[in-house]
């Protein structure tokens, strides 16, 4: 297990012939979360079907990013572009929930209809069809079970798809993981700082991006602010001092950066091709070995995506949640 090297919000469809059940559902499941109801197998199928091309096209501009990041142009830059530039990705579903039991098609076969959408699928059922769905899982046909009448089922729902909302996708980590080093990977992959960048990523953004050169965190949050988590290990803050003091920063403020006090964002502006003065910011440890250290900078607004890009602003042009027949 690593911290996710790429996230961002997604929609959630949810499939049930049980209008009462989908009714309660658009009102009990969080309000930042993009949702589709259906109570028809075949619209929902069709509904997801338009997918794919849009999954291909944004995969297309990642791959983009990184080839251009192979020729030697900064990939910050890029990524505050692709940003701002199509707030589709927002519409992309993620996460599909399907009632086994339904009278036209069942569940399995509704989701057998997806053949190259991508997202992940969990399937509700009977107690009687749960042999049904343990045979499923063990064939990698969904991603998660539960039964319906279980207790407490509403909850244990929003945190089987939260928990799918924010796992990583394969392809696209395998993709961002080629901007790190294995040093850098290894430091990802710690039980403790994996804890606490997920706690940091869950308070400040709704969509990040993992870069190794420089090493940090690119996040967005869901108004539309951008900031960068810079993160150093701490056996090469000699380093970072090093490139301090060569950009005549004062001494005293050197012998910070040294300590694992403070930490400067001299790699953020080059990569941003900034002129400004650098800034330092308080560091603080990641994980109980205190061996990786953060700070976090804000981005001037200019960098920002357009207002209306927002997760926010996109959310709120939304339909009001409402069951497709």
């Amino acid at each position: 297990m690593s911290f996710p090297l790429f996230q961002r919000p997604g929609t959630v469809v949810f499939l049930d012939d049980d209008h009462d059940y989908l009714e309660m559902l658009g009102v009990v499941l969080p309000r930042q979360w993009m949702v589709k109801l259906f109570s028809g197998p075949q619209e929902c199928i069709n509904y997801l079907q338009q997918e794919p091309p849009l999954w291909e096209a944004d995969a297309w501009n990642l791959q983009e990013m990184i080839s251009q990041w192979r020729s030697g142009r900064a990939l910050i830059p890029q990524i505050l572009a692709y940003w701002a530039s199509d707030t589709r990705r927002y519409g992309l579903t993620k996460v599909c929930v399907v009632d086994y039991a339904m009278p036209s098609m069942d569940g399995l076969q509704a989701l057998g209809e997806l053949i190259d959408w991508p997202g992940s699928r969990i399937l509700l059922t009977g107690q009687a069809d749960e042999q049904v769905a343990v045979n499923a899982f063990n064939r990698g046909l969904i991603d998660h079970f539960m039964t319906k009448q279980a207790p407490d089922i509403s909850r244990r729902l929003m945190d089987a798809v939260s928990q799918l909302l924010a796992a990583p996708n394969a392809w696209q980590s395998q993709l961002w993981r080629a901007t790190l080093t294995p040093e850098q990977m290894a430091a990802l992959r710690v039980p403790s700082v994996v804890r606490d960048l997920s706690d940091f990523a869950a308070r400040h953004w709704v969509e990040h991006v993992v870069l190794g050169d420089p090493f940090g965190v690119l996040g967005l949050s869901a108004e539309g602010q951008v900031s960068w988590l810079q993160l150093e290990s701490t056996d090469r803050l000699g380093d970072l001092a090093e490139l301090a003091r060569a950009d005549d920063v004062d001494p005293s403020l050197i012998a910070e950066i040294r300590k694992g006090k403070k930490l400067i964002d001299l790699e953020l502006r080059l990569a941003l091709g900034h002129g400004a003065e650098p800034e330092l910011k308080p560091a603080f440890a990641l994980g109980r070995n205190e061996t990786l250290i953060g700070a976090l900078f804000q981005l001037d607004r200019s960098y920002w995506p357009p207002q209306d890009a927002s997760y926010n602003a996109w959310l709120a042009r939304q339909t009001k949640r409402r069951i497709e027949k």
